[in-house]
């Protein structure tokens, strides 16, 4: 009886073997080669079934050590992507990682054997790819659909204070990512988890003396284990930041180094000392200190307001006018207010200092505040890591309201900032006391409201009437540049997103680019066809979504807008007394959990008019991860009640 226990376990393991994925181990097997899909996600082209990885100090040189092991199936052509490797080797004063014991092997299934083709070191390759990095790459051979590819190497570092981070989620599916570390006592990192995803692992154990140094000393040692499976693929989609903001990951900022003699040295900074070592800076505190270079720059009609809001708004528009921003940021670097002034054009660093100091010399309470813009990712919050900031804004105080102000744009209005810039939250730089955090959000609203007036022309077979628009905040923000810059083109590109409309008498009321509001009206010509017995409308002449922007089967990280959105249109039909209705189309009233969005439509009849209304509210500028399925569903009506909303009609 036990030998056959015994016997139907090995089959069972056998069969398990050649139909799943082993994600336990480096090895490959019959079943990675065999299975050729993945259940958790039908649309991979490639699938990482293990990855492991391991760090440790050496105890002959101290370097740092990391291990790595990846195995990967292929599962399409696309995925034949996966097989491009680049590892990269940090180098700084005259000290460099090293890369050693690299091997890659491609597997392949031919005629019921498992048959290996290695990388050779001839198709190995090395460049340098900055000052800093130099890249080691090599392209996997004999790729096919249903490979497998498995790699692995070791890089020694002598930089102890660049502990070898690591991102358990990638642009493909991962079954399986571990990471171990163990880190001698006298080596204190910050450790932060990034992503918001759960470890399925989370260990960490002390080994005494695991690290001996001269004459008897010695530290112990944390050993940690990071375990996670069943990892989604990261797939970038609307309404995100940089995906770096996003990918679960761990990082490690070395806090301090205690040597074996006793000595002590901090590379982690305290907020105080960071403030202090910004105040000296030459490229920030220094430039922001500058108000003699700024004292004659204004004139009197500027310098005389009384009013100090008025002021405020005439300095930032002479700025904006007067001054072009390059394109850079450059925070930290290369910056100079006296170049700006002279060359009129510089950074978006010099240009908010300039503004700065204006306003700091004309009696406005101003502070500068750091940020990280949308592109670059969230600051690290709970330690200052300086270089994580990438952009200097201004904030203002004036009659117990604050201002974020920012001169890059000349179409941007008072208390609006480039979208850029909405990234959450920024620190807040006040040098006589200290820094502290604050959140960046939008005080100006934004909204699109559209209303529409038509009337049946039985004579051109049409209906025709004038629109009506109003747009704030970051809508009317773009369609000021548009317009602005090229009024005429505006106008033509306008005319040519109306496939069944005639576009006539193109006005704006807005007072210019530095508005907070833009506001046009035009009239339209829409011919429809009364050849048959009833005739079909769709009531949305201007359609807000041609298509649902949401269309993953799940969503990891949360769908950020920036700022809270408003949608509002509204249109009258005069039939004139040429049509009876037959047919309306179906109202709703709709809503996202927690009141964090609604829709509503409806038509009415006014005597001989038809009214339609349709209002769409987002009333969060970030909706957390678990919104998402909600969100798809709640943009999928609203689609379809723009796309296929009919009124039906039929002739008297």
């Amino acid at each position: 009886m036990k030998q056959l226990l015994l016997l139907v376990v090995f089959i069972s393991s056998f069969n398990h073997a050649q139909t799943g994925y082993m994600t336990t181990s480096f090895n490959v097997s019959l079943g990675d080669l065999n299975t050729k899909h993945c259940e958790m996600d039908s649309l991979a082209n490639a699938l990482l079934i293990y990855e492991y990885g391991k760090s440790h100090v050496n105890q002959s040189d101290y370097d740092l050590v990391f291990e790595y092991q990846n195995k990967t199936k292929i599962l399409t052509r696309e995925g034949f992507d996966e097989g491009n490797i680049s590892i990269y080797l940090y180098n700084s004063d005259n000290k460099k990682e090293k890369l050693k014991n690299l091997k890659a092997v491609t597997y392949n299934i031919e005629n019921n054997r498992i048959e290996k083709m290695e990388v050779s070191k001839k198709d190995i390759f090395e460049e340098k790819y900055n000052d800093n990095y130099t890249i080691v790459k090599f392209t996997f051979p004999n790729l096919k659909v249903g490979s497998v590819i498995a790699y692995s190497y070791e890089i020694r570092s002598p930089f102890m204070y660049k502990f070898q981070p690591w991102t358990f989620q990638s642009d493909i599916p991962t079954l399986y990512s571990e990471y171990n570390t163990k880190v001698p006592a006298n080596f204190e990192y910050n450790i932060k988890l990034v992503g918001g995803m759960k470890l399925s692992t989370n260990t960490a154990e002390l080994e005494r003396h695991c690290l001996q140094g001269s004459y008897g000393a010695s530290a112990d040692c944390t050993v940690s284990q990071y375990i996670m499976q069943n990892i989604p693929a990261f797939r970038k989609e609307s309404y995100m930041t940089t995906r770096d903001n996003y990918l679960a990951r761990i990082e490690y900022e070395l806090k301090t180094f205690k040597g074996f003699d006793g000595t002590v040295k901090n590379y982690t900074k305290t907020w105080d000392t960071a403030d202090k070592e910004i105040r000296t800076d030459p490229n920030i505190g220094r430039q922001l200190g500058k108000s003699n270079v700024v004292r004659d720059l204004l004139d009197d009609t500027i310098t005389n307001e009384a009013n100090p809001l008025e002021k405020a708004k005439k300095i930032l528009e002479y700025v904006q006018n007067n001054y072009v921003w390059d394109e850079t940021y450059s925070l930290f670097k290369d910056v100079s207010i006296k170049n700006l002034i002279k060359e009129k054009s510089g950074s978006a660093t010099e240009i908010n200092i300039l503004l700065h100091n204006l306003l700091v010399e004309n009696d406005i309470d101003t502070k500068p505040v750091l940020i990280s813009t949308r592109e670059n990712g969230l600051p690290t919050k709970i330690f200052p890591v300086i270089s994580e900031f990438n952009y200097l804004l201004v904030q203002v105080n004036i009659n117990n309201q604050q201002y974020f102000l920012d001169a890059t744009d000349k179409y941007l209005s008072f208390g609006e900032i480039p979208f850029r810039c909405l990234n959450q939250y920024g620190r807040l730089m006040d040098f006589e006391n200290s820094s502290q955090w604050i959140d960046i959000t939008p005080s100006n609203v934004s909204y699109v409201q559209i209303r529409a007036d038509l009337t049946f022309d039985e004579n051109q077979d049409s209906f025709t009437g004038p629109i009506t628009t109003k747009r704030t905040g970051y809508h009317a923000l773009n369609s000021k540049k548009k317009y602005f810059g090229n009024p005429t083109l505006y106008v033509e590109n306008l005319a040519n997103d109306f496939d069944q409309l005639t576009i006539s008498d193109h006005s704006i009321t807005s007072e210019g680019p530095n508005d907070l509001n833009f506001e046009e009206t035009y009239n339209v010509t829409s011919e429809v066809d009364t050849s048959g017995e009833k005739l079909y409308l769709n009531p949305f002449l201007i359609k807000f979504f041609e298509e649902n922007p949401f269309k993953l089967e799940e969503r990891t990280y949360p769908i950020d807008f920036g700022y809270k959105d408003t949608f509002m249109y509204s249109c009258s039909f005069d039939l004139n007394g040429q049509y009876d209705i037959l047919e309306l189309p179906k109202e709703f009233n709709i809503g996202l959990p927690d009141k964090a969005g609604t829709a509503i439509f409806y038509t009415r009849v006014l005597e001989d008019k038809i009214v339609v209304f349709f209002k769409l509210s987002f009333n969060l500028e970030i909706y957390p991860a678990n919104y998402y399925v909600s969100l798809k569903k709640f943009m999928g009506m609203i689609v379809n009640c723009q796309n296929n909303s009919l009124i039906v009609l039929k002739k008297k």
